[in-house]
């Protein structure tokens, strides 16, 4: 099969300006159909620097982001294994446990990104991974709600920093053909770890519990403290920092200049000044209220899936089980976010493949908003409400959208997931007290309200992307046709004279 697909319209314009200069393979290869649709276009020297890239990159992303989500979902596994009792907690003192590292989470999402412009990220994360490491640890010695609370809002502050920090490097380094299925990788292994959190928890309750006098879910937070350490460890020695001013020991010279080529030849602009002229530029277009706002109505309609324990609790599960039956949302989304990435990449769409499934998460953000009383629907409905199938995409759509200015990118990237903690930092108080539990009769409606919202702040998006192509494409038509020299506008993006920016759809 020789089809071409839509990404191979988006870079074939590019083949020649793939350094260094080599005969481009003129027939597609399988790796072209199962990886990058353009593997078949790069030179050996860039398949070999993103060989290099993956190794890295995916390596310490993926193993940081489950380690991340391991330790972040390690409370929810802790609360239903024993914790509640021996804290003696009542009432919504879990809810505040939850807001209390959500609040500390959504504080450092924009200062990460632009700390991360001065200072080196593989420096900054280290420090963060280490740091989210021996507080973890820690919490196996906590006796009290009020030491619980303080825990928490250290490991959210020191875990806040990885997940914009790394959709940031991973929107630098990698090309539009090669983000989506990468950032979708690196998603992935967020609902792995969550799966293994309840996996480690049945585990280390079974095997472990009362073992010198610890309960088992003490030893919960002592296994996952002494696996983050390390991981942190690794970051320090693998990370690339930039293109920019990468020092990388395993990218040559020539692998250095090449990654600037491809950064440039997608049109990212490099870093600059951080000041208020910086801020103002941010906020005085579309970018960043439309894809923050998307993205936080979106979140939130996930929310509904955190209460799983609580009513499987409710319908009378052993502890096992409420620890291995939600992993069920994490197996399915693992594998369903990675093919998602994929097709995206392979047809070069991102609208479309953001707003299937904001349609599609109706059907269990409904069953859980009227309650029905068949238990296998509503078991469905919490095994699916939280697939998060397009926030990969969207993550993609953000970086492309905003490449042409570095400063902007960062902060509507970080802004997104920051917004979505602040958010969530509260929300959950107001519709989803425990005194409510499990039924939830505010929260589940106001998730299936949020579904609603958020599709039309998609829509929207999608309209000012079309707007603002059509001007740049009409502005272009008014040039005279000597500044037109350096080619015709791409499907992808168009520059807006007077404006060193590029609109992408």
């Amino acid at each position: 099969m020789a089809a071409i697909t839509p990404s191979d319209n988006v870079v074939a314009a590019d083949a020649a300006a793939h350094a260094p200069a080599a005969a481009a393979p003129a027939k597609r290869s399988f790796r072209s159909f199962i990886w990058d649709t353009d593997t078949h276009l790069k030179t050996p020297e860039e398949r070999r620097l993103l060989r290099k890239l993956d190794s890295a990159i995916l390596t310490v992303g993926c193993l940081g982001f489950f380690m991340k989500y391991l330790d972040q979902g390690n409370l929810a596994n802790a609360y239903v294994s024993g914790l509640q009792e021996d804290l003696h907690m009542y009432g919504n003192q879990y809810t505040y446990a939850t807001s209390v590292y959500t609040v500390a989470y959504a504080v450092m999402q924009i200062p990460s990104t632009l700390i991360i412009q001065r200072v080196p990220p593989r420096l900054w994360l280290t420090a963060m991974e280490v740091g989210w490491g021996i507080w973890t640890f820690a919490q196996a010695g906590m006796h009290t709600t009020g030491q619980l609370y303080a825990f928490r809002f250290l490991v959210g502050l020191f875990e806040s920093s990885f997940f914009p920090a790394m959709l940031y490097l991973l929107g630098t380094w990698y090309t539009k053909t090669e983000t989506a299925k990468r950032i979708a990788l690196f998603h992935m292994t967020a609902p792995l770890g969550t799966a293994f959190g309840g996996y480690m928890q049945a585990a280390v309750y079974n095997n472990l519990d009362g073992v010198h006098g610890l309960a088992g879910w003490r030893w919960l937070y002592i296994v996952c403290g002494s696996m983050t350490v390390p991981v942190g460890i690794a970051t320090f020695f693998l990370l690339p920092d930039t293109p920019f001013r990468t020092r990388a020991w395993y990218l040559t010279p020539a692998e250095r200049e090449l990654a600037i080529a491809r950064v440039n030849r997608e049109g990212k602009a490099a870093p600059a000044k951080i000041n208020l002229a910086m801020f103002k530029r941010v906020l005085s277009s579309w970018k960043w209220y439309l894809f923050t706002l998307g993205y936080v109505l979106y979140g939130e309609s996930c929310g509904g899936n955190g209460y799983f324990g609580i009513w499987l609790k409710a319908e009378g599960f052993s502890v096992a089980k409420r620890n291995l039956i939600p992993t069920g949302t994490a197996l399915i989304s693992g594998s369903c976010v990675v093919l998602w990435g994929f097709l995206s990449d392979y047809t070069g769409s991102r609208f479309a493949f953001v707003l299937i499934p904001l349609i599609l998460t109706l059907l269990p953000n409904g069953i859980l908003a009227f309650w029905s009383s068949n238990i296998h629907f509503l078991e469905f409905a919490f095994l699916t409400v939280n697939i998060h199938l397009m926030t990969a995409v969207y993550y993609t759509w953000a970086n492309e959208v905003c490449a042409a200015d570095n400063e902007q990118r960062a902060v509507v990237i970080s802004s997104m997931n920051g917004f979505q903690y602040a958010v969530a930092a509260w929300l959950p108080i107001v519709i989803f007290p425990q005194t409510t539990a499990p039924t939830f009769r505010r929260g589940f409606p106001t998730t299936f309200g949020l579904v609603i919202a958020s599709i039309f702040a998609v829509l929207a998006i999608q309209y000012m992307i079309v707007r603002d192509r059509k001007r740049a494409a009409a502005e272009a038509e008014r040039r005279p046709s000597t500044d037109s020299e350096d080619g015709e506008l791409s499907r992808e993006q168009a520059i807006v004279p007077g404006k060193d920016e590029k609109v992408q759809v």
